[in-house]
């Protein structure tokens, strides 16, 4: 019929969600949430091994954290012995 529009002919392919990320000055950080974006190039099926990929980077920077260089840091709970 003249004037109808024609309905699209099967699915639509993925389409960016366009989440915006700001950085954080942790490198190792940055770097995980822009990888993110790769998921919106990739069929639902490809996500999960990109969010795990990143999920993965994100424990080992926090895991990181934990690691203080140098001598441990003094106990808060020492106890002045002197008679």
């Amino acid at each position: 019929m003249p004037g109808t529009t024609a309905e699209p002919e099967g699915p639509a392919g993925p389409q960016p969600i366009g989440v915006g990320v700001t950085p954080t000055g942790e490198a190792a950080v940055d770097a995980g949430l822009r990888r993110l974006a790769d998921a919106d190039h990739l069929p639902a099926s490809g996500h999960l091994q990109v969010y795990e990929d990143v999920h993965r980077g994100l424990r080992d920077v926090l895991a990181g954290l934990d690691q203080h260089p140098g001598p441990p840091a003094p106990s808060s709970t020492t106890h002045d012995n002197r008679s």
